[in-house]
């Protein structure tokens, strides 16, 4: 197969971006943790192959598919782990590929293509999971702690309680962006899945890799308040005022490099 330009650079965009992601110091994934997509923006996608490391990553780590087929995986009233298997193998653009797409690419294709964005990273930092697997999560991520997370991470993050890995997380997640989006007329630019890690989406590598950044920070400061009395949340007035600032939405665009 002879890839075309438009692929070739998605991909090269998707393998820094993954590396970057990868680097062991950040404390973001380890071993096979992980999964990175790209929208090529003809109708297919980029996603890690199973069993693939982020921070070894190569072009060779990744799987190109069709959208359509992928997405269509989603209207099935199930899906066991073989036909998941399947469906995803005929949805590869090289029927000759002998690599396993990431068993969240359901996940991925259902966010490029309806969320609207072009590079998702799925990640499991050590400071989200303390927060994600904590008993307390959902009071935990209530309310918002500074500007800087409103301006890169968005007003809220979309939350999906645990779910098994695979068809059914997608199903969840699918269900969690549209009833974002449609409470705030935007996509969220956070998912973050109980006991599992954080998605984030974004038009770029920069601004994907931002956005988990910004909410690493986010953990670290939450799990910070706990011993000196807990969190001091912003007000929703606050929250919307920073949301809706002509400046702050000129400095979300700069730093997404937009």
């Amino acid at each position: 197969m002879r890839m075309d330009e438009q692929a070739l650079a998605t991909l090269d965009s998707l393998v820094a971006m993954s590396l970057e992601l990868g680097r062991s110091e950040r404390d973001l994934v380890i071993l096979g943790e992980g999964n990175t997509s790209a929208d090529v923006g003809d109708g297919t996608f980029w996603v890690k192959a199973s069993g693939t490391q982020l921070a070894q990553a190569t072009p060779s780590s990744f799987v190109r598919l069709r959208l359509d087929p992928v997405c269509a995986i989603a209207e099935r009233t199930s899906c066991t782990d073989r036909d998941l298997k399947v469906l995803l193998d005929e949805a590869r653009v090289d029927s000759g590929d002998p690599r396993r797409p990431s068993v969240e690419t359901v996940l991925h294709a259902l966010a490029l293509r309806e969320m609207g964005v072009r590079f998702i990273a799925h990640t499991h930092p050590v400071a989200v999971n303390a927060v994600m697997c904590s008993q307390a999560v959902e009071l935990a991520i209530s309310g918002r702690l500074f500007p800087d997370e409103i301006v890169v991470c968005g007003p809220a993050p979309a939350y999906v309680p645990y779910t098994d890995p695979g068809f059914e997380l997608a199903v969840a997640v699918r269900e969690a962006m549209h009833i974002y989006a449609e409470e705030w007329g935007m996509p969220p630019k956070v998912i973050l899945m109980q006991n599992h890690g954080l998605i984030a989406l974004g038009a770029s590598p920069q601004e994907v890799d931002n956005i988990t950044s910004m909410y690493v920070k986010t953990c670290r400061v939450l799990l910070g308040t706990a011993a000196l009395g807990g969190a001091h949340y912003l007000t929703p007035a606050n929250v919307d005022r920073i949301h809706t600032r002509p400046d702050e939405l000129y400095r979300r665009r700069a730093l997404a490099g937009q």
